[in-house]
């Protein structure tokens, strides 16, 4: 199925693309997301939508979904670093490991069937955000 990227988003959000209660909305459902792997399904959903058409499907022609998957992160990692190391022309590495270890955490809260979506929001969105500041905090382990 090929949705649109108004579909895509609207799927995503719940209101249309360009609705002023947007990014209200992916917050709300990224952050209280029910495991970690659903909370990007939500987050940013334009830059989802490319990434999802032209680097994840055409990489899983290529490798094993989960492997798409990983690959797919680090090179949005790397397009978030590419745009730091031009605006500050220096070569730096940061965001790449951090979407590499947040791929890493889909992969295995995914395989250990680890779901919360029964708990309160708040406690679901404390847990996203705490699996997100450790891939920050080992990111910094490993910054280039």
């Amino acid at each position: 199925m090929n949705l649109s990227l108004a579909e895509y988003v609207k799927r995503r959000n719940g209101v249309p693309l360009g609705n002023s209660d947007s990014l209200r909305n992916m917050l709300s459902r990224s952050l209280g997301a029910g495991k970690f792997s659903s909370f990007w399904q939500y987050w940013n959903p334009i830059w989802g939508y490319y990434l999802g058409k032209y680097v994840f499907k055409p990489l899983k022609f290529i490798f094993s979904t989960t492997l798409s998957l990983i690959i797919t992160f680090v090179i949005c990692g790397f397009i978030h670093d590419l745009v730091i190391m031009i605006l500050k022309w220096k070569f730096t590495l940061l965001l790449t490991p951090w979407f590499f270890f947040m791929s890493l955490f889909v992969v295995l809260v995914d395989f250990a069937k680890i779901d919360y979506s029964k708990c309160p929001w708040i406690l679901r969105a404390t847990i996203n955000i705490l699996i997100i500041t450790i891939c920050l905090f080992l990111a910094y382990q490993v910054k280039i």
